[in-house]
Protein backbone atom coordinates (compact mmCIF):
# COMPACT_ATOMS: atom_id res chain seq x y z
CA UNK A 1 0.00 0.00 0.00
CA UNK A 2 1.18 3.62 -0.87
CA UNK A 3 0.60 6.38 1.30
CA UNK A 4 1.41 9.97 1.11
CA UNK A 5 2.72 11.45 4.57
CA UNK A 6 2.13 15.85 4.53
CA UNK A 7 5.20 16.18 6.71
CA UNK A 8 5.69 20.27 9.07
CA UNK A 9 9.06 19.03 11.24
CA UNK A 10 7.09 17.44 14.29
CA UNK A 11 10.31 15.42 16.46
CA UNK A 12 7.67 11.91 15.71
CA UNK A 13 7.60 12.23 12.28
CA UNK A 14 10.41 10.36 11.23
CA UNK A 15 9.97 7.63 14.16
CA UNK A 16 6.04 6.92 12.52
CA UNK A 17 7.78 6.94 8.72
CA UNK A 18 10.21 4.26 10.21
CA UNK A 19 7.04 2.49 11.44
CA UNK A 20 5.02 2.48 8.21
CA UNK A 21 7.74 0.94 6.33
CA UNK A 22 8.76 -1.73 8.76
CA UNK A 23 4.44 -2.35 8.39
CA UNK A 24 5.40 -2.60 4.46
CA UNK A 25 4.05 0.73 3.58
CA UNK A 26 5.62 2.90 1.03
CA UNK A 27 6.07 6.40 2.01
CA UNK A 28 5.93 9.49 -0.19
CA UNK A 29 6.57 12.94 1.53
CA UNK A 30 5.62 15.98 1.27
CA UNK A 31 8.48 18.46 3.11
CA UNK A 32 7.15 21.75 1.83
CA UNK A 33 5.85 22.81 5.14
CA UNK A 34 9.39 21.96 7.20
CA UNK A 35 11.59 24.42 4.78
CA UNK A 36 8.66 27.13 4.11
CA UNK A 37 7.14 27.83 7.23
CA UNK A 38 5.54 30.41 5.49
CA UNK A 39 3.39 28.18 3.19
CA UNK A 40 -0.39 30.21 2.92
CA UNK A 41 -3.16 27.33 2.46
CA UNK A 42 -4.00 28.42 -0.75
CA UNK A 43 -0.23 27.00 -1.59
CA UNK A 44 -0.65 23.96 0.38
CA UNK A 45 -3.97 22.79 -1.24
CA UNK A 46 -2.64 23.67 -5.01
CA UNK A 47 0.98 21.75 -4.29
CA UNK A 48 -0.52 18.79 -2.87
CA UNK A 49 -3.81 18.80 -5.02
CA UNK A 50 -0.51 18.55 -8.07
CA UNK A 51 0.98 15.73 -5.88
CA UNK A 52 -1.85 13.08 -5.53
CA UNK A 53 -2.53 13.68 -8.89
CA UNK A 54 0.43 13.69 -11.00
CA UNK A 55 1.44 10.97 -8.79
CA UNK A 56 1.07 6.84 -10.12
CA UNK A 57 0.99 5.89 -6.26
CA UNK A 58 -2.53 5.57 -6.01
CA UNK A 59 -2.18 6.76 -2.79
CA UNK A 60 -4.44 4.80 -0.05
CA UNK A 61 -4.32 7.65 2.53
CA UNK A 62 -2.73 10.89 3.54
CA UNK A 63 -1.63 11.40 6.58
CA UNK A 64 0.01 13.74 9.08
CA UNK A 65 0.65 15.00 12.81
CA UNK A 66 -1.97 16.71 13.83
CA UNK A 67 -4.89 18.67 11.99
CA UNK A 68 -4.05 20.75 9.08
CA UNK A 69 -7.80 21.74 7.34
CA UNK A 70 -5.91 22.58 4.13
CA UNK A 71 -5.05 18.79 3.75
CA UNK A 72 -8.65 17.59 4.44
CA UNK A 73 -9.82 20.01 2.01
CA UNK A 74 -8.11 18.26 -0.64
CA UNK A 75 -8.45 14.72 0.24
CA UNK A 76 -12.33 15.27 0.49
CA UNK A 77 -12.04 16.83 -2.59
CA UNK A 78 -10.08 13.95 -3.83
CA UNK A 79 -11.88 11.49 -2.51
CA UNK A 80 -9.30 10.08 -0.57
CA UNK A 81 -9.30 9.45 3.61
CA UNK A 82 -6.97 11.51 5.55
CA UNK A 83 -5.51 10.17 8.56
CA UNK A 84 -4.47 11.96 11.21
CA UNK A 85 -2.96 11.53 14.88
CA UNK A 86 -2.73 14.75 16.96
CA UNK A 87 -0.29 14.61 19.57
CA UNK A 88 -0.43 18.40 21.07
CA UNK A 89 -2.92 20.44 22.89
CA UNK A 90 -4.47 22.52 22.39
CA UNK A 91 -4.77 22.61 18.46
CA UNK A 92 -6.46 25.76 16.76
CA UNK A 93 -6.66 24.39 13.68
CA UNK A 94 -9.60 22.02 15.48
CA UNK A 95 -11.89 24.58 15.69
CA UNK A 96 -11.59 24.65 11.56
CA UNK A 97 -15.11 23.61 10.39
CA UNK A 98 -13.09 21.16 7.71
CA UNK A 99 -12.86 18.68 10.60
CA UNK A 100 -15.97 17.78 9.51
CA UNK A 101 -14.88 16.69 6.16
CA UNK A 102 -16.22 13.17 5.34
CA UNK A 103 -12.70 12.20 4.59
CA UNK A 104 -11.37 12.61 7.97
CA UNK A 105 -10.14 10.03 10.11
CA UNK A 106 -8.72 12.28 13.66
CA UNK A 107 -7.17 10.57 15.95
CA UNK A 108 -6.70 12.24 19.59
CA UNK A 109 -4.63 11.34 22.32
CA UNK A 110 -6.09 13.37 25.06
CA UNK A 111 -9.49 11.91 25.94
CA UNK A 112 -11.17 15.59 27.41
CA UNK A 113 -9.83 16.97 23.65
CA UNK A 114 -11.50 14.29 21.81
CA UNK A 115 -14.86 14.35 23.64
CA UNK A 116 -15.17 18.27 23.20
CA UNK A 117 -14.77 17.85 19.24
CA UNK A 118 -16.22 14.26 18.94
CA UNK A 119 -19.59 16.32 18.12
CA UNK A 120 -18.73 17.77 15.19
CA UNK A 121 -17.55 14.20 13.60
CA UNK A 122 -19.09 11.28 15.30
CA UNK A 123 -17.92 9.02 12.34
CA UNK A 124 -14.53 10.44 12.47
CA UNK A 125 -12.89 11.86 15.43
CA UNK A 126 -11.64 8.85 17.60
CA UNK A 127 -9.72 8.78 20.97
CA UNK A 128 -6.24 6.89 21.06
CA UNK A 129 -3.16 7.07 23.32
CA UNK A 130 0.28 8.13 21.95
CA UNK A 131 2.72 5.59 21.67
CA UNK A 132 6.72 5.87 21.31
CA UNK A 133 9.92 3.83 18.50
CA UNK A 134 11.57 1.22 20.97
CA UNK A 135 13.17 -0.21 17.83
CA UNK A 136 15.18 2.24 16.90
CA UNK A 137 15.48 4.59 20.31
CA UNK A 138 16.38 1.55 22.42
CA UNK A 139 19.03 0.79 19.91
CA UNK A 140 20.33 4.05 20.04
CA UNK A 141 20.74 4.13 24.04
CA UNK A 142 21.99 0.37 24.14
CA UNK A 143 24.68 0.84 21.43
CA UNK A 144 25.95 4.54 22.65
CA UNK A 145 29.67 4.39 23.65
CA UNK A 146 30.69 4.76 27.29
CA UNK A 147 31.50 8.13 26.48
CA UNK A 148 28.88 9.57 25.19
CA UNK A 149 26.88 7.73 28.06
CA UNK A 150 29.15 9.35 31.05
CA UNK A 151 28.42 13.05 29.47
CA UNK A 152 24.69 12.35 29.28
CA UNK A 153 24.50 10.89 32.64
CA UNK A 154 22.56 12.47 35.40
CA UNK A 155 21.14 12.10 38.59
CA UNK A 156 17.52 13.88 37.58
CA UNK A 157 17.06 15.14 33.56
CA UNK A 158 14.47 17.07 32.30
CA UNK A 159 14.08 18.16 28.95
CA UNK A 160 11.65 20.67 27.52
CA UNK A 161 10.64 24.21 27.40
CA UNK A 162 10.36 26.60 30.90
CA UNK A 163 7.24 27.86 28.78
CA UNK A 164 8.61 31.57 29.97
CA UNK A 165 8.91 32.47 26.32
CA UNK A 166 5.77 30.63 24.73
CA UNK A 167 3.41 32.28 27.30
CA UNK A 168 1.11 34.49 25.91
CA UNK A 169 -0.42 35.46 29.27
CA UNK A 170 2.30 37.34 30.34
CA UNK A 171 1.90 40.15 27.44
CA UNK A 172 -2.12 40.04 28.38
CA UNK A 173 -2.49 43.46 30.45
CA UNK A 174 -6.15 42.58 32.35
CA UNK A 175 -7.53 44.91 35.20
CA UNK A 176 -6.61 44.55 38.41
CA UNK A 177 -9.24 42.51 39.26
CA UNK A 178 -9.59 40.15 36.52
CA UNK A 179 -5.61 39.49 37.10
CA UNK A 180 -6.18 38.59 40.60
CA UNK A 181 -9.20 36.23 39.67
CA UNK A 182 -6.87 34.50 37.52
CA UNK A 183 -3.89 34.58 39.53
CA UNK A 184 -5.88 32.45 41.96
CA UNK A 185 -7.26 30.46 39.24
CA UNK A 186 -3.67 29.81 38.58
CA UNK A 187 -2.80 28.76 42.11
CA UNK A 188 -5.69 26.45 42.89
CA UNK A 189 -4.71 24.93 39.56
CA UNK A 190 -1.36 24.13 40.37
CA UNK A 191 -2.89 22.14 43.36
CA UNK A 192 -4.79 19.74 42.15
CA UNK A 193 -3.77 16.90 39.64
CA UNK A 194 -5.86 14.46 37.23
CA UNK A 195 -8.34 17.41 37.02
CA UNK A 196 -8.06 20.83 34.74
CA UNK A 197 -11.09 22.89 36.18
CA UNK A 198 -9.90 26.01 34.53
CA UNK A 199 -12.25 26.51 31.64
CA UNK A 200 -14.86 25.84 34.23
CA UNK A 201 -13.73 28.63 35.71
CA UNK A 202 -13.19 31.30 32.79
CA UNK A 203 -16.81 33.63 33.67
CA UNK A 204 -18.12 35.62 30.67
CA UNK A 205 -16.96 38.47 31.98
CA UNK A 206 -13.30 37.43 32.16
CA UNK A 207 -13.51 36.38 28.58
CA UNK A 208 -14.59 40.63 27.57
CA UNK A 209 -11.89 41.51 29.66
CA UNK A 210 -9.46 38.91 27.80
CA UNK A 211 -11.23 39.82 24.38
CA UNK A 212 -10.43 44.05 24.92
CA UNK A 213 -7.11 43.03 26.47
CA UNK A 214 -6.64 40.80 23.05
CA UNK A 215 -8.48 41.70 20.39
CA UNK A 216 -7.60 38.75 18.33
CA UNK A 217 -9.84 36.80 20.27
CA UNK A 218 -12.59 38.25 18.47
CA UNK A 219 -11.27 37.83 15.11
CA UNK A 220 -10.79 34.39 13.69
CA UNK A 221 -11.66 33.55 10.30
CA UNK A 222 -14.68 32.77 9.38
CA UNK A 223 -13.75 28.71 8.68
CA UNK A 224 -13.16 28.38 12.51
CA UNK A 225 -16.01 27.76 15.03
CA UNK A 226 -13.78 29.01 18.12
CA UNK A 227 -14.70 28.25 21.51
CA UNK A 228 -13.04 31.26 22.65
CA UNK A 229 -13.41 30.37 26.53
CA UNK A 230 -11.31 26.99 25.65
CA UNK A 231 -8.67 29.11 23.80
CA UNK A 232 -8.36 31.34 26.87
CA UNK A 233 -8.54 28.53 29.06
CA UNK A 234 -5.81 26.37 27.16
CA UNK A 235 -4.01 28.63 25.43
CA UNK A 236 -3.46 31.59 28.08
CA UNK A 237 -4.00 30.28 31.88
CA UNK A 238 -3.32 26.27 31.05
CA UNK A 239 0.22 27.33 29.98
CA UNK A 240 0.41 29.94 32.46
CA UNK A 241 0.39 27.16 34.86
CA UNK A 242 2.45 24.75 33.29
CA UNK A 243 5.17 27.71 33.17
CA UNK A 244 4.42 28.20 36.89
CA UNK A 245 4.90 24.10 37.76
CA UNK A 246 8.08 23.95 36.00
CA UNK A 247 9.89 27.21 37.41
CA UNK A 248 8.91 26.53 41.37
CA UNK A 249 9.46 22.62 41.21
CA UNK A 250 12.56 22.45 39.08
CA UNK A 251 14.46 25.50 41.55
CA UNK A 252 13.13 23.39 44.46
CA UNK A 253 14.94 20.34 43.50
CA UNK A 254 17.83 22.09 42.49
CA UNK A 255 18.27 23.43 46.04
CA UNK A 256 18.41 19.56 47.36
CA UNK A 257 19.59 17.99 44.04
CA UNK A 258 21.71 17.56 41.02
CA UNK A 259 19.44 18.26 38.47
CA UNK A 260 20.19 18.70 34.46
CA UNK A 261 17.67 20.93 32.17
CA UNK A 262 17.71 20.86 28.82
CA UNK A 263 16.30 23.58 27.38
CA UNK A 264 16.63 26.69 25.34
CA UNK A 265 14.68 28.64 28.16
CA UNK A 266 16.42 31.00 30.59
CA UNK A 267 17.51 29.26 33.74
CA UNK A 268 18.89 32.56 35.15
CA UNK A 269 16.31 32.57 38.15
CA UNK A 270 17.25 29.09 39.09
CA UNK A 271 21.05 29.69 40.00
CA UNK A 272 21.59 26.14 41.05
CA UNK A 273 20.42 24.37 38.18
CA UNK A 274 22.50 22.84 35.60
CA UNK A 275 21.19 24.50 31.79
CA UNK A 276 22.70 21.64 29.03
CA UNK A 277 21.36 23.46 26.34
CA UNK A 278 19.17 21.77 23.68
CA UNK A 279 19.32 18.00 23.77
CA UNK A 280 19.23 15.97 19.77
CA UNK A 281 16.48 14.32 19.16
CA UNK A 282 17.68 11.62 17.61
CA UNK A 283 21.28 10.77 19.35
CA UNK A 284 21.19 12.65 22.18
CA UNK A 285 17.62 12.47 23.99
CA UNK A 286 17.29 8.66 24.08
CA UNK A 287 20.62 8.13 26.06
CA UNK A 288 19.61 10.76 28.72
CA UNK A 289 16.78 8.55 29.32
CA UNK A 290 18.10 5.55 29.64
CA UNK A 291 21.11 7.38 31.58
CA UNK A 292 19.13 9.25 33.98
CA UNK A 293 18.78 8.09 37.53
CA UNK A 294 15.54 9.75 37.60
CA UNK A 295 13.61 11.37 34.31
CA UNK A 296 11.11 13.68 35.25
CA UNK A 297 8.12 14.70 33.71
CA UNK A 298 5.67 17.68 34.20
CA UNK A 299 3.17 17.55 31.64
CA UNK A 300 1.72 20.87 29.93
CA UNK A 301 -1.40 21.53 31.77
CA UNK A 302 -3.30 22.04 28.67
CA UNK A 303 -2.96 18.36 28.43
CA UNK A 304 -6.14 17.86 30.20
CA UNK A 305 -6.32 13.90 30.81
CA UNK A 306 -3.82 12.32 28.30
CA UNK A 307 -0.23 11.19 28.25
CA UNK A 308 1.86 13.28 26.13
CA UNK A 309 4.84 11.91 24.28
CA UNK A 310 7.58 12.40 27.23
CA UNK A 311 6.14 9.29 29.09
CA UNK A 312 5.94 6.64 26.34
CA UNK A 313 9.73 7.89 25.14
CA UNK A 314 11.60 8.04 28.52
CA UNK A 315 10.16 4.13 29.27
CA UNK A 316 10.64 3.26 25.45
CA UNK A 317 14.45 3.98 26.19
CA UNK A 318 14.18 1.44 29.75
CA UNK A 319 14.58 4.79 31.38
CA UNK A 320 13.19 5.59 35.40
CA UNK A 321 10.16 7.64 34.99
CA UNK A 322 8.61 10.17 37.82
CA UNK A 323 5.50 12.06 36.10
CA UNK A 324 2.75 14.04 37.60
CA UNK A 325 -0.20 12.25 37.80
CA UNK A 326 -2.81 12.51 34.72
CA UNK A 327 -6.33 11.24 34.68
CA UNK A 328 -5.02 8.30 31.82
CA UNK A 329 -2.12 7.45 33.21
CA UNK A 330 -3.73 4.35 35.38
CA UNK A 331 -5.47 3.38 32.15
CA UNK A 332 -2.25 2.22 30.60
CA UNK A 333 0.06 1.71 33.23
CA UNK A 334 0.36 0.49 37.31
CA UNK A 335 2.00 3.37 39.17
CA UNK A 336 4.92 2.59 41.48
CA UNK A 337 5.34 -0.73 39.09
CA UNK A 338 5.79 0.29 35.36
CA UNK A 339 6.59 4.03 36.95
CA UNK A 340 6.47 6.54 39.46
CA UNK A 341 3.46 9.87 39.86
CA UNK A 342 3.48 12.86 42.03
CA UNK A 343 0.80 14.49 43.17
CA UNK A 344 2.40 17.53 44.80
CA UNK A 345 5.69 19.13 45.48
CA UNK A 346 6.40 17.57 48.85
CA UNK A 347 5.10 14.27 47.09
CA UNK A 348 8.05 14.90 44.21
CA UNK A 349 11.07 15.51 46.34
CA UNK A 350 10.12 12.67 48.60
CA UNK A 351 10.18 10.60 45.45
CA UNK A 352 13.06 11.63 44.23
CA UNK A 353 14.98 11.39 47.20
CA UNK A 354 13.99 7.96 47.79
CA UNK A 355 14.58 6.29 44.09
CA UNK A 356 18.05 8.51 44.08
CA UNK A 357 19.11 6.04 47.38
CA UNK A 358 17.25 3.07 45.78
CA UNK A 359 18.83 1.53 42.48
CA UNK A 360 17.72 -1.97 42.38
CA UNK A 361 14.08 -0.39 42.90
CA UNK A 362 14.44 2.13 40.24
CA UNK A 363 15.92 -0.69 37.42
CA UNK A 364 13.42 -2.96 38.30
CA UNK A 365 10.30 -0.30 37.47
CA UNK A 366 12.03 0.74 34.81
CA UNK A 367 12.23 -2.51 33.30
CA UNK A 368 8.56 -3.28 33.80
CA UNK A 369 7.97 0.42 31.67
CA UNK A 370 10.23 -0.55 29.12
CA UNK A 371 8.21 -4.19 28.98
CA UNK A 372 4.60 -2.56 29.31
CA UNK A 373 5.44 -0.11 26.03
CA UNK A 374 7.42 -2.71 23.91
CA UNK A 375 4.09 -4.51 24.25
CA UNK A 376 1.24 -2.35 24.35
CA UNK A 377 2.63 1.14 22.84
CA UNK A 378 5.18 1.40 19.97
CA UNK A 379 4.08 2.84 16.57
CA UNK A 380 4.13 -0.28 14.56
CA UNK A 381 1.07 -1.23 17.44
CA UNK A 382 -0.66 2.20 17.16
CA UNK A 383 -0.09 2.64 13.57
CA UNK A 384 -1.84 -1.17 13.17
CA UNK A 385 -4.88 0.16 15.69
CA UNK A 386 -5.20 3.25 13.89
CA UNK A 387 -5.36 2.00 10.18
CA UNK A 388 -7.90 -0.97 11.63
CA UNK A 389 -9.65 1.50 13.25
CA UNK A 390 -10.06 4.49 10.32
CA UNK A 391 -10.89 1.09 7.29
CA UNK A 392 -13.16 -1.17 10.17
CA UNK A 393 -10.72 -3.86 10.00
CA UNK A 394 -10.95 -6.83 11.97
Amino acid sequence: MNLLFYRYGSICEPDIIDSFRHLGFHVDEDTREIYNKELKPSECVTGLYEIIQKSNRNYSFVFSINFFPSVSDVCNIIGIPYICLVVDSPVLELFSTSLANECNKVFIFDRRLYEEFLPVNPTGIYHIPLATNVRGNHATCTKADLNLKKRLSSDISFIGSLYTEKCVYNKTELPPKYKGYVDGLIEAQLRVYGYNFIEECVTDELIDAFIKARPELNHFPESMNVNVRAVIAQHFISVKVAEQERIRFLKALSEQFNVDLYTGSDTSIMPRIHNRGFAKTATEMPVIFNQSKINLNLTAKSIRSGLSLRVFDVLGCEGFLITNFQEELPQHFTIGEDLEAYDSLDDLMGKCEYYLAHENDRREIAHNGFEKVKKYHTYDTRLTQILEIAFNLK
